[in-house]
């Protein structure tokens, strides 16, 4: 299919979009009640950001390729009416025996009700000279920096568009992927892709990263979110409001060596046991610890992970982060060695106050020696959809 024929195949959205309307009548409706699991899809804020994250998700980067503003809209809308009837579930559309069925059928005739996370995201270069949209490119958004110790694989960075997908299943996941994808063609062509994955919590508490350790034990707690995760639209373009900068990591460990660590090394080098999650100088998980008590870092090295990453002074709490990492498992390199390790991902409401602070303080850890960064991208997490007559970027395109 040329360009041209897949670009005219996504304007034509009346028929899938008469789908969407049919199936809100029909299949599993089940209310936010019946199904306590249930992400709310219409809200302020996009709700999936701050559920940890369930066992299956797919991370996506889109390049979009819609000619113009108007097309830009229509895309919005695609992926919004997409994912609306995704997270409600129902029958899809009927469209006769001659056209190809407007539904994959992974998830058999009718799409469940189920916990899918759905989460936007815009890049920097969405605000380009294509959609008259340079005005309106939040303050603190850029391409995503390339630190120290990083190894960058350029098709594997940045982007115009950032998709978050999450869910108990694979299956669910996946289905929604080729969803939207399909759905989209002629207005956004994947650039790179990740599957993910969250662990159980073993024993309990925080899940464990393929490192063996507990991963983001500090996030900042609910009352904390309006101070270090959503942006209000002070200083920032009106329409920000409510959303939150994203950024994605992709780091490889390297864990054929790491696993040939003595277990007191790798605790050092994280600052916590990597059997409790407790900080060196604590008993369990979520005990504070006290760096004031251990000034030269006899307990908790100096150059340990957790210190340098939130030193708990005041000059430092403003910059803490929101994580939402997850593992994942990408088989066997041309080398035979493993390819594993994390998709880190974190929400806040300033790049370079939060995550930049954050990141040029590990410069140089003794984790860099076991971890390869060399792929992801930061993205604005748009403000959510309100209602039935809203969309993705609505008062961004208005």
């Amino acid at each position: 299919m040329t360009t041209e024929s897949s670009r005219r195949s996504f304007l034509r959205r009346t028929v899938v979009g008469a789908g969407i309307t049919a199936a809100a009548g029909m299949g599993v409706t089940a209310s936010a009640s019946e199904s306590p699991a249930t992400v709310p899809f219409h809200g302020p804020k996009q709700a999936a950001i701050l559920r940890q994250p369930p066992a299956q998700s797919v991370i996506a980067s889109f390049d979009v390729v819609a000619e113009n503003r108007a097309e830009l809209t229509q895309l919005f809308q695609e992926i919004t009416d997409r994912a609306r009837f995704l997270t409600n579930g129902g029958a899809p559309a009927a469209l006769g025996i001659t056209a190809p069925p407007a539904d994959s059928g992974v998830l058999g005739p009718v799409v469940p009700r189920s916990d899918l996370g759905v989460i936007v995201g815009v890049g920097s270069s969405l605000f380009d000279g294509r959609y008259g949209l340079a005005d309106r490119k939040p303050k603190k958004l850029k391409p995503m920096t390339m630190f120290p110790n990083d190894a960058l694989d350029a098709p594997q960075c940045h982007g115009d568009l950032s998709l978050t997908l999450s869910a108990s299943d694979t299956d669910t996941v996946l289905h929604a992927l080729r969803d939207l994808t399909r759905a989209t063609r002629g207005g956004m062509q994947l650039r790179w892709k990740i599957n993910g994955f969250s662990s159980p919590s073993r024993p309990s508490g925080t899940p464990r990263n393929l490192m063996g350790f507990k991963d983001g034990t500090a996030n900042p707690g609910e009352s904390e979110m309006d101070r270090l995760v959503w942006v209000s639209g002070a200083g920032e373009p009106a329409w920000t409001a409510g959303g939150s900068y994203q950024v994605i990591r992709l780091i490889r460990m390297l864990v054929e060596f790491w696993d040939r660590v003595s277990i007191t090394e790798q605790e050092n080098m994280f600052g916590r046991r990597r059997d409790t999650g407790a900080p060196l100088d604590g008993a369990s998980e979520q005990d504070e610890p006290r760096y004031a008590d251990d000034p030269i870092g006899t307990v908790i090295p100096l150059t340990s992970h957790i210190r340098k990453a939130n030193p708990r002074t005041p000059q430092t709490d403003g910059q803490r982060i929101l994580r939402r990492a997850v593992n994942y498992d990408r088989g066997v390199d041309a080398n035979g060695n493993l390819d594993m390790g994390l998709v880190f991902t974190c929400y806040q409401q300033d790049l370079e106050r939060q995550f930049e602070a954050v990141q040029k303080r590990l410069i140089d850890e003794p984790l860099v020696d076991y971890i390869s960064p060399f792929g992801g991208g930061y993205f604005f997490a748009l403000p959510g959809v309100t209602g039935p007559g809203d969309h993705f970027g609505r008062a961004l395109l208005a």
